[in-house]
């Protein structure tokens, strides 16, 4: 595999290297004319009911607000940086429940009647886990030959939340041909992360005090209960050992090609190979097993009902988390075919089949319908739908059993279709009339699309750019 991929971008080199012989035009239009700024803001909200927090059932909420701003500087003709800062802020019931139980600390009053700290998969904890905040930056660096047929880039990358950091670089090259109808392109991408692994409370004290933690730190006093709702003091998940390795890297590699097949048709494929290796579970996703009996937290009129949303008032305590093996390889193949209706549509299509060593499959089509309304306005209803297989690995709340290796009851695993519909409304003023300083407006985008899944998870998101370009 790595001998094709040499030998490919051998051939890429040498096509774009052979062509940027040729003599440099007597005038050379810039690559960016002048810097370019884009402001962009989204916000994001869902729903659902089966939490891989809470092992498979509960409430998914979750609000996440971002933004971006990314800046285009021309260093040159040739060259140009590209700057992408970015930072989100989100609230999530789902996350929350890493530590679900309202009382934190020891507590003397909890007991069978209900008296002491209690919890639900059904409603958001007040831990501080229940937001966390995300920081990111891309810079981008961009080479054009003189014919304009040769391209290069790199790229560096870094963010961070409150669990997790991730480094990424890598680079790509294209070469344009057949007077530009023609475009090869390849990439390459590394991303180095590391966990700051945070575990669910229960298993948390259990790794940290033995088997007699019941006794000691958070569950000193706190009564746990059986099924029956009797306090009890046989609560052990043995099955559960804090995570060895806490890095997680990723590699790809896509080879893209794109044609202009008429003046109105343009078609382009890409086929892109992943691997994943390290920690590809998430240390806060709890396990309950189907052989295993149950425990809780909370109060003993609830545990009947604990399945329900009428639950409010218990939590079940964990069997283990989710594990899932340290390697995943990806491969998804694309293409995209843009056709010009005329001067007021545009049909823009998408379809991706996608395949792991997981044992998931899926597809993706999307279809969007730019309609120009006049010289500065475009309105692009889209709809996109989507389908995938499970993963062999996953299995819903309380079904695994504690003879398996790996295990997961996380929905983003299991079979599931996806309808997502939008719109968007774009303007553009071609004379940049409005200004800020020394930038003038060049468009605004914005974009909703609501998001409806098989197992019942809901979500809306709204987005807005602005672009400026200096004067």
């Amino acid at each position: 595999m790595k001998i094709k991929f040499l030998f490919l971008l051998v051939l890429i080199s040498s096509i774009a290297f052979s062509q940027d012989k040729t003599t440099a035009p007597a005038f050379k239009k810039r690559v960016l004319e002048s810097t370019e700024v884009d402001f962009l803001a989204s916000y994001y909200n869902q729903d659902g009911s089966k939490s891989a927090v809470s092992g498979g059932i509960g409430s998914e909420k979750l609000t996440d607000l971002a933004s971006n701003i990314v800046v285009a500087m021309p260093l040159n003709d040739d060259d140009v940086l590209t700057i992408d800062l970015g930072i989100s802020a989100y609230s999530s019931a789902s996350s929350s429940n890493i530590n679900p139980f309202n009382s934190t600390g020891a507590s003397s009053s909890g007991s069978p009647n209900g008296n002491g700290p209690s919890g639900t998969a059904w409603q958001a904890s007040s831990g501080a886990s229940k937001s966390d905040q995300l920081a990111s930056i891309v810079a981008n660096y961009s080479h054009s030959s003189d014919s304009r047929n040769f391209i290069w880039n790199t790229d560096l990358s870094f963010s961070n939340e409150y669990d997790y950091t991730s480094v990424g670089f890598g680079g790509g090259i294209a070469t344009l041909f057949n007077e530009k109808n023609t475009e090869l392109s390849l990439k390459a991408n590394v991303y180095l992360d590391q966990w700051r692994p945070i575990y669910p409370t229960e298993l948390h004290e259990y790794s940290k005090y033995g088997a007699n933690f019941l006794n000691q730190g958070y569950f000193n006093g706190v009564s746990v209960l059986d099924q029956n709702g009797q306090a009890t003091t046989n609560y052990l998940p043995s099955a559960f050992q804090t995570v060895s390795v806490v890095n997680r890297n990723s590699y790809s590699a896509s080879v893209g090609f794109s044609q202009v097949l008429t003046k109105k048709i343009q078609f382009s494929i890409f086929f892109d190979i992943l691997q994943q290796q390290g920690l590809l579970s998430s240390p806060y996703h709890r396990i309950y097993f189907s052989d295993k009996a149950n425990y809780y937290i909370g109060q003993a009129q609830y545990i009947n009902t604990y399945e329900s949303s009428t639950n409010t008032g218990v939590y079940k305590l964990a069997d283990d988390i989710e594990r899932l093996p340290d390697s995943r390889f990806k491969i998804p193949v694309g293409a995209r075919l843009n056709y010009y209706i005329n001067e007021r549509f545009i049909l823009r299509t998408y379809y991706r089949f996608y395949s792991d060593n997981w044992d998931i499959q899926s597809h993706t089509a999307m279809i969007e319908l730019p309609i120009k309304l006049s010289d500065r306005f475009t309105v692009f209803p889209m709809y996109r739908y989507y389908t995938q297989t499970a993963s062999k690995y996953y299995a819903p709340y309380e079904t695994h059993f504690s003879t398996e290796r790996y295990y997961t009851s996380d929905a983003d695993l299991a079979t599931f279709d996806a309808n997502q519909y939008g719109f968007g409304i774009n303007y553009t003023d071609i004379f940049t009339g409005a200004k800020i300083w020394k930038f003038g407006l060049k468009n605004i985008d914005f974009r909703f699309n609501h998001y409806e899944r098989s197992d019942n998870l809901n979500a809306n998101i709204g987005t807005i750019a602005f672009k400026f370009v200096m004067q």
